[in-house]
């Protein structure tokens, strides 16, 4: 047994003042009896007795009375350890899109929000986090608002992620009791690796799941054929439960185009493929309706205008085989003799290629060197005699790149590197039965750069990257067959490819995107993205030719945006959500070390409750002091 106050416990001397009382009333005095009173004596005799234990219960009654009143006052309790010291909670929410799967009563997300508000006290202070937001030290009525209108967000922090968030946001009192609660349905790809040790957090799992939830999510669009008149669209899908075919809408803005039915295989993989008008600026969306989670049964896309990627070509070689790769469908190719190059137009090029030139004069390095430093591409073609100085000066600032000796050798082209982002797409598996184009002589060369193509001594025969692409040979006829190989599609189509990044069918707001707009916008101008009222202004670097745009953070929502340029609309830009939060793979708590595993919210709450409860005693021995001070009155009305 504790008291709340102990101090009080020294008014227990003033049970003395009874007892010296009583010894004082037990004082004896000897009596002389008279004749005339003797036959009284045995009475006197048996009520002096009577009356001693009369004195005697009223001493006990009345010590045991002061007894309880001064222990009453001094709140005596029973308590666990722990229900005396301060304590902390954290509370992580997870409100991620997972957590929209439908429950009788809303979501499991609205449920959880739900639980929390019945079952936290109203007077408790707590910290709550969910996955993109922090409330500090609030109360209930502080953030009840807040907690009721949460938003679903398409961020999932793993378990050792909350773990280490929830260390920053208790304080570094190590006498504090520390509740760490995590509400999730506990995904499986969030439970992967845990690795906090820590043992001064209690931490209790809390899984909310919806048993048997049955969804079916819309995972990418892409292009799959370009023909003269249409081109076609491919829609995957993918389910958690055997079906055979879900209904597939397809929409231009707000117009239904198109109605199909999506295939599924043994695999729960379905496929869906729709054919569109070319030339034909789309606003798509596909739809789908499955009652599980709302934000992957949409996928939004949009085909506008293709801007053509502007390639120059400058040599006196011979170019056609670069005009049949560089069609005029998909970009503006141009080429020149050295002696009839206009310098003005480098800046506006996307790839210039330099098409295997002797040498390279001081003013033609001077203009690549700055057309490089603004974010322009350039390939390097050698011709069978060069001259090193000049070649030198131009790739010295790219990869730290020299060109050293002749090598008048006959060699077969062997190594591909099938990693390279220009191969990436190109073959289906790694090639070793290939029938290998050669040179009859090259270069070799010093650089930093990784080599794409390479010779049988691993010498390298195309190199580069990002901007910067080189062979070690020339490619003329008496020199080498490359022209001939299936590989020179692939690379000189992808080189020009990658030297803008046009805009794709759509981008995942999750991960960073990047796309290059080919405008010369005036010193002032910036470039901004709308949608209805939102408005926001992305980051963009501008250059001679084009503005590069990045996404991270903004937008936040999925659906399709407007790129403006003051008040004109310049094209559309689609954005969705990665469907990771689509997989419904939940894990099992048993094999994840933690304090406690509660099976819902409120048995959290009721196990906090009982760590807490204190036992108070001061009524009983109020009660008790009645009861004593009832015998006493007994005792004087009752007991001669």
């Amino acid at each position: 047994m504790q008291f709340k106050h102990p101090e009080l416990l020294w008014a227990l001397f003033l049970l003395l003042i009874p007892i010296f009382i009583h010894l004082f009333q037990l004082r004896r005095f000897k009596k002389t009896p008279f004749t005339n009173v003797k036959f009284l004596q045995k009475v006197v005799s048996e009520s002096r007795k009577s009356n001693n234990l009369k004195k005697w219960l009223l001493l006990i009654t009345r010590i045991a009375v002061l007894t309880a009143l001064i222990l009453a006052f001094a709140q005596p309790f029973f308590a666990k350890k722990s229900a005396l010291k301060e304590k902390e909670t954290v509370i992580y929410l997870d409100d991620s899109f997972s957590m929209q799967a439908k429950t009788n009563s809303g979501t499991l997300l609205s449920d959880a929000v739900q639980e929390l508000l019945k079952n936290i006290p109203e007077d408790n202070t707590f910290t709550l986090f969910t996955n993109d937001k922090i409330f500090r030290n609030a109360s209930l009525k502080s953030i009840q608002n807040d907690l009721l209108v949460l938003p679903h967000t398409p961020k999932q922090l793993q378990l050792d992620e909350i773990y280490l968030k929830a260390n920053t946001l208790f304080n570094a009192n190590e006498n504090t009791v520390k509740n760490l609660a995590v509400i999730s349905d506990f995904q499986q790809r969030m439970i992967h690796a845990v690795s906090d040790s820590s043992t001064t957090i209690q931490k209790n799992l809390i899984q909310v799941t919806q048993p048997e939830l049955k969804n079916v999510s819309i995972d990418s669009v892409y292009l799959t054929d370009y023909k003269s008149e249409n081109i076609e669209i491919t829609a995957l899908f993918s389910s958690n439960y055997a079906l055979e075919s879900i209904p597939v809408s397809l929409l231009n803005g707000e117009q239904l185009i198109a109605k199909s039915a999506a295939s599924f295989n043994e695999n729960k993989k379905g496929i869906v493929t729709f054919s569109l008008p070319k030339n034909e600026v789309i606003t798509g969306k596909i739809q789908i309706l499955d009652a599980a989670l709302g934000y992957d049964n949409e996928l939004f896309f949009n085909i506008d205008t293709k801007e053509k990627i502007k390639v120059l070509a400058v040599g006196n070689a011979p170019s056609a085989y670069l005009r049949r790769i560089y069609t005029k469908d998909e970009f503006q190719f141009v080429s020149f003799e050295l002696k009839n190059l206009n310098f003005s137009i480098l800046d506006e090029q996307n790839l210039i290629v330099l098409n295997e030139l002797e040498t390279i004069p001081n003013a033609l390095v001077t203009s690549l060197t700055s057309f490089m430093r603004k974010e322009g591409h350039l390939l390097v073609i050698p011709a069978t005699s060069i001259d090193f100085d000049s070649y030198n000066r131009l790739l010295s600032n790219s990869s730290a790149t020299n060109y050293t000796q002749r090598v008048n050798l006959e060699r077969n082209i062997t190594d591909i590197s099938f990693s390279h982002p220009i191969y990436q797409n190109v073959f289906e598996k790694n090639v070793t039965n290939f029938q290998y184009p050669k040179v009859s002589q090259y270069f070799r060369v010093k650089t930093s750069a990784p080599s794409l193509l390479a010779l049988q001594d691993k010498d390298p025969f195309l190199f580069g990257a990002n901007q910067f692409f080189a062979f070690t040979a020339s490619l003329s006829k008496e020199n080498s067959n490359f022209k001939n190989s299936p590989l020179i599609v692939p690379t000189f189509y992808n080189i020009g490819a990658n030297s803008l990044k046009l805009p794709q069918l759509y981008y995942v707001l999750e991960n960073e995107s990047k796309v290059d707009i080919p405008i010369k916008l005036d010193k002032d101008n910036i470039l901004k993205i709308k949608k209805g009222e939102y408005e926001f202004i992305p980051q963009q670097e501008s250059f001679a030719n084009k503005v590069s745009l990045s996404f991270l953070e903004n937008p936040s929502e999925q659906g399709i945006y407007s790129l403006m340029n003051a008040e004109t609309p310049l094209r559309n830009l689609s954005f969705n959500h990665t469907r990771e939060e689509s997989q419904l793979v939940y894990g099992d708590l048993n094999g994840i070390p933690a304090t406690f595993k509660n099976e819902s919210i409120a048995t959290f709450f009721d196990r906090m409750q009982k760590d807490s409860s204190i036992d108070e005693l001061w009524k009983w021995f109020v009660i008790l002091a009645l009861f004593f001070m009832s015998i006493e009155v007994l005792i004087q009305k009752y007991l001669k």
